[in-house]
């Protein structure tokens, strides 16, 4: 038997034990540190220009002792950068990258930024930015251009894209705007960035080669197979030259945090946040422990949360939205950027699925396991911060007078996608106690189509751009205000008209199986529209092979779309669509 001495003794010795294996991990972590070169995650990119400056923004896998932008025509002028750490990125047993992971496991990542300042919005400058990792050693990027926010009465291209997710054409979409367009001087980006945003390889390095980052900078390596043909796509040297404006979707919400499960998992496991503070409310009344950042952090952990699309972008802010929901004028553009979006479940009906319309039948005794139908993130409806700073928005001289005035937002007000089904309303629970919990959405209460776009058309906005339904479609209704959706970039899940229909419960006039639910028609491509099996007109493009990208023309006014067909890789991309945006003629 032991006795106490020899027990403390035993302990001690296995304590200096694990000392020793830490000291010697360390050690060789260090060693390899210090003999491997450094690397950059990302190239740099552009955020936030105004009227005299721009920030620069990289990554990198170690925190480092020196991080700086070198700039100018012999790049004898230097910006020094802040760097703040990534809090929430992690890998899991699903990410493919070269270590394999049991569980979600925290990766440290390092976003260095740097303000570049007393800039003439009339001259683009060359720049680089250069690492210097703990151990001296040092890693630069490439060379590439920078400028301030450009003056209205600028000509300007923008590209129009949205639920990039690493699909299969997405490389390739971009790799075509560059060829199609050369630089572009901003990109507006309508959600779906990546697909499950606390993936850190999904930005940075999935080893399939279609990360959001390389695919934006013209590193990825996507090998894209069609009729037994390999083409590998580069994506385009775009946001190194331009900056990026973009608005929440459904996957930039990162659900209720887990330590183990899959990140996947906890991506649709996003809980509403009234849910979150009634679960607090309740532990608290029994004493339970909770996290350990206080209330506020346990809510958002029990929920839902942003934190790594904020934390990766430098984005305008409003007063009330920070970076959720803002404004910005670029050049004649006055850009206006919502956050509505809600997340995504399931149409099936079957007793087993957690989706829009029930719960699963397991599930109708424990609330804590109910997903609350396709609840909304955050509301939009009228009474609402959001609605009321839009309404002072729309109501601002910065919008009035802008030229052109457009609204980017996630879900669609018009679409022949499926993801306009059900309306974008909170969902109202039906509960049969040891029964069913279901979910209806009420056409009529659709808060898009009953509070926001009214606001948008008389405020007299030109464009309302959004994504979500992975598909081109566009739409004009009675005052001329366009509508338009142009997230066919990798991949497609139909339109429904003719044959394809949505999923949708039957005997319900809330659930449209076809067309636009809120009643405009598609209008077909003005140029070259694809044709259906009996040569009509096919008022949208929904294809797994040819993708799709639109560009906003400052200098006529025009959005102009264009395709390119991946089963022929050395086909022209074909300009299919061009309408042009009816010019604000207020006087200032």
């Amino acid at each position: 038997m032991l006795n106490f001495n020899s027990i403390t003794r035993w302990l001690v010795v296995a304590f200096l034990a694990a000392i020793c294996i830490i000291v010697v991990k360390s050690t060789a972590a260090e060693q390899t540190l210090m003999t491997s070169v450094p690397q950059l995650l990302s190239d740099p990119f552009l955020q936030l220009p105004t009227e005299n400056s721009v920030r620069i923004v990289w990554f990198t896998e170690f925190a480092g002792s020196r991080h700086t932008v070198s700039y100018g025509k012999d790049f004898n002028q230097s910006a020094i950068a802040t760097t703040t750490k990534l809090s929430r990125t992690r890998e899991d047993q699903k990410s493919v990258v070269d270590i394999q992971y049991k569980q979600p496991t925290i990766r440290n990542i390092w976003r260095h930024e740097a303000e570049v300042t007393q800039l003439n919005s009339n001259i683009r400058l060359p720049y680089r930015v250069t690492s210097v990792r703990e151990d001296g050693k040092s890693v630069s990027s490439g060379e590439f251009t920078l400028a301030a926010k450009p003056a209205a009465g600028k000509p300007l291209k923008i590209l129009l894209t949205s639920d990039h997710q690493l699909k299969p054409m997405t490389a390739a979409n971009l790799q075509k705007v560059v060829e199609t367009v050369g630089k572009v001087d901003a990109v507006f980006f309508a959600g779906d960035l990546v697909n499950i945003p606390d993936r850190a390889s999904e930005w940075f390095d999935d080893n399939r080669g279609g990360a959001f980052f390389p695919c934006l900078q013209g590193r990825a390596k996507f090998q894209l197979e069609k009729n037994n043909l390999k083409t590998t796509y580069t994506g385009g040297e775009i946001i190194q030259h331009a900056p990026l404006y973009a608005a929440i979707g459904n996957h930039e919400v990162m659900g209720r945090y887990q330590k183990t499960g899959s990140l996947n998992d906890e991506f649709g496991d996003a809980y509403p946040r009234q849910a979150a503070i009634a679960q607090l409310l309740k532990q608290k009344s029994d004493r339970a422990e909770h996290s350990a950042g206080g209330d506020r952090a346990f809510v958002k952990d029990y929920s839902f949360n942003t934190d790594t699309y904020e934390e990766i972008f430098t984005l305008p802010q409003s007063e009330k939205g920070g970076k959720k929901y803002y404004a910005v004028t670029f050049g004649d553009v006055r850009l206006v950027v919502l956050y509505a979006t809600n997340i995504w479940r399931t149409p099936s009906l079957d007793k087993s699925a957690k989706g829009k319309y029930q719960e699963r039948q397991q599930d109708i005794n424990n609330p804590n396991e109910w997903g609350y139908g396709q609840h909304i993130f955050e509301d939009i409806s009228v009474g609402s911060p959001q609605y009321s700073w839009l309404q002072e928005e729309l109501n601002s001289p910065q919008f009035q007078q802008a030229k052109y005035k457009v609204v980017m937002l996630h879900h669609p007000p018009h679409s022949l996608g499926d993801n306009i089904v059900p309306a974008y309303t909170n969902p109202v629970q039906i509960i049969e106690p040891g029964k069913s919990v279901r979910y209806e959405y009420p056409l009529e209460q659709d808060y898009i189509i009953r509070d926001i776009v009214p606001l948008l058309e008389a405020a007299n906005a030109q464009l309302v751009f959004y994504g979500h339904s992975h598909l081109w479609n566009r739409f004009i209704s009675s005052s001329g205000m366009h509508f338009l959706e142009t997230s066919n970039v990798g991949n497609s899940y139909g339109a429904a008209l003719g044959d394809k229909q949505r999923d949708v419960p039957e005997g319900n006039d809330n659930y449209a199986a076809t067309g636009d639910p809120n009643g405009l028609e598609a209008i077909a491509p003005s140029i070259a529209p694809l044709l259906d099996k009996n040569g009509q007109k096919l008022p949208y493009l929904a294809s797994n092979d040819i993708t799709a990208f639109s560009i906003l023309d400052t200098a006529t006014g025009s959005v102009i779309s264009y395709r390119f067909d991946t089963l022929k890789p050395d086909a022209e991309v074909m300009k299919f669509d061009e309408f042009k945006l009816k010019i604000n003629t207020r006087i200032n």
